[in-house]
């Protein structure tokens, strides 16, 4: 049948003179257009909208048992690779939540495989029923000052701007280069320009008219607000604010008092990095929206948020609404207040039922994401910290927060004048390794406030280079941890005592694992568990997730890759020493 014979066929549909596929009885409609309730039924053919509302007939019939009909929910920025699972995975973990739709940024896996890492996310993700838009990633490495595997420039990105599932360009982190218009960042704005794409932003705790020249940029999103002073100041200027909502990053409550019925509609939900457990247990998006409900956001402005709002910001024709012609991308709930999931529908087929897929798909690995890990000829040498002076730039951890502090420390040195953790109650070596071109270079650091005693903890995913990340109090479990990841292909190691006592493969870009979401889930608790009862880590502190940010220099206060210690605030490398 072709395009305008279908079309046809929906208009006879719509005026009642033929049957529709599918329709759904004993239901409310949620209409986030007039922000009401219309009972229905509604009627499915072709996968799009018919209507609702009317007496339809159809060949099929389903009895929603009075609950609620809502567009698939939208997730507006979110990176697939920190779930730590391959995309056909992490949709069978979340599409039985509702979230239909997600605007991805390949970034972490683009910082390993360049663009042959977003080619794979592509291509995975098109094999799935889950509707992934990819964004191209803006900053690889983030910074000038960082090793990733791969450089990404505008005439690299240009070669994917037109392949289906391409939305636009990905969250500009580096927003100096965009206030200082430098050349490699004004290319890759002008080419998202020239092909009239959507620039997602990142500028956390930028202000004034800095921010308003990041804005000038065309940079139209931005999901770093956490007061809510940053969403009045974004919203004035023109930007949609993505509310985040991620295993690290909770920002959503802190912002809700800035929500009215008159800005919301510059409000989108997005996840940025969620956990498998995470998911599993309290939900997706879903979670997002019933967190705003119980905190006095109206349901239907929430569920808006969540669906209309985020098509209308990433010009997903066709999504984010019921009405006719609309793709009948659905979820059902039983209530406004809990938001559990009772139907997922796809293109008007119903592919999860009470939390359980009904259709089925396969996973997909491309051999050039493989074999990551190429790292240099470690000895126990390697993590030797040499003191100059007693004096150190050091990092602070920050419980429950990606920002760390900047903290000048006076330490104790060794008989040869290194650092020794064992001379330094509460410090922790930590080392970052460059894993994608075995160059050998290790930035030396040090970490308070994390706590480990007596072990080394090893992992390859570190925002955004993804370089191997080692923390210990000593260096041979700090080289026995790092050689188990190696032979791994990347992952998560914890050693103690020279044996290493918990592991998790992440084969995938050293990023992902092709295993289930509940088996991920599992390993990683047994992991955190291990880590908290063996180490003896601050309590406060997330002992994987912790490192995984360490490394990131867009992020302030004082971060380390493997060239060295990076301030953020001023912008620029320092030494450990003072």
């Amino acid at each position: 049948m072709t395009e305008k014979e279908q079309l046809n066929e929906l208009i006879d549909m719509a005026a009642g003179r033929k049957k529709a596929d599918l329709l759904i009885i004993n239901c409310k409609v949620i209409d986030v257009y007039n922000q009401l309730v219309v009972d229905g039924p509604l009627a499915i053919g072709h996968g799009k909208i018919v209507g609702y509302g009317y007496e339809y007939q159809a060949h099929t019939t389903l009895d929603a048992q009075g609950g609620y009909v809502m567009p698939g929910f939208i997730d507006g920025h979110v990176h697939i690779e920190s779930s730590s699972l391959i995309p056909s995975q992490f949709a069978r973990c979340i599409l039985p939540f509702g979230t239909t739709t997600i605007i991805a940024d390949p970034h972490e896996i683009a910082n390993v495989c360049g663009l042959d890492g977003i080619r794979y996310m592509l291509e995975a993700s098109r094999k799935t029923p889950l509707n992934v838009q990819i964004m191209l990633p803006s900053c690889v490495p983030a910074t000038p000052f960082e090793e990733a595997g791969c450089v990404l420039e505008a005439e690299d990105l240009v070669q994917l701007i037109n392949e289906p599932g391409v939305r636009g360009l990905g969250e500009v982190m580096d927003y100096p280069s965009v206030i200082d218009h430098a050349p490699n960042m004004m290319a890759k704005l002008w080419m998202a320009k020239d092909y009239n794409r959507v620039i997602d932003g990142h500028s956390p705790g930028v202000k004034g008219t800095d921010l308003i020249a990041y804005v000038m940029g065309g940079i139209m999103t931005d999901h770093e607000c956490s007061t809510p002073q940053e969403i009045h100041d974004r919203i004035r200027l023109g930007q949609y604010v993505l509310l985040r909502e991620g295993s690290t990053c909770k920002d959503l409550l802190n912002l809700i008092p800035a929500i009215t019925p008159s800005n919301a509609r510059r409000c989108v939900m997005c996840t940025d990095d969620r956990e498998p457990s995470d998911i599993l247990s309290s939900g997706h998006i879903n979670k997002s929206i019933r967190l705003a409900v119980e905190n006095g956001i109206d349901p239907i402005l929430a569920i808006t948020m969540a669906t209309l709002n985020a098509a209308e910001c990433f010009r997903l024709q066709g999504k984010g609404a019921i009405a006719p012609n609309f793709d009948a991308d659905l979820v059902i709930v039983n209530d406004l207040k809990s938001f559990e999931v009772k139907h997922v529908f796809v293109a008007g087929k119903e592919i999860a039922r009470d939390g359980k897929l009904l259709v089925t798909w396969d996973d997909y690995i491309a051999e050039n994401v493989l074999n990551t890990v190429n790292l240099p000829d470690l000895t126990v040498e390697s993590f030797t910290i040499p003191l100059s002076t007693k004096k150190v730039n050091a990092i602070g951890v920050n419980p429950g927060s990606v920002l760390t502090s900047h903290l000048q420390l006076e330490v104790n040195k060794d008989n040869f004048g290194h650092f020794d953790c064992k001379l330094n109650s509460g410090l922790n070596k930590l080392a970052v390794v460059e894993r994608h071109h075995a160059t050998g270079n290790i930035g030396l650091g040090i970490l308070a406030n994390y706590g480990l005693k007596n072990g080394a903890i090893a992992v390859t995913v570190a925002h955004d280079s993804h370089n191997l990340v080692i923390v210990g109090d000593n260096d041979a479990d700090m080289l026995a941890a790092a050689k188990d990841v190696e032979a791994m292909g990347g992952g998560f190691s914890l050693c103690q005592n020279g044996k290493i006592i918990a592991h998790l493969a992440l084969p995938i870009a050293g990023l992902m694992s092709d295993s289930s979401a509940q088996q991920v889930a599992d390993q990683l608790h047994h992991m955190i568990k291990v880590a908290k009862q063996s180490f003896g880590i601050n309590p406060a502190v997330h002992p994987l997730m912790t490192l995984v940010f360490m490394t990131l220099p867009v992020i302030p206060e004082l971060k380390l890759t493997s060239t060295g210690l990076f301030d953020v605030k001023s912008y620029q490398p320092i030494d450990l020493c003072i």
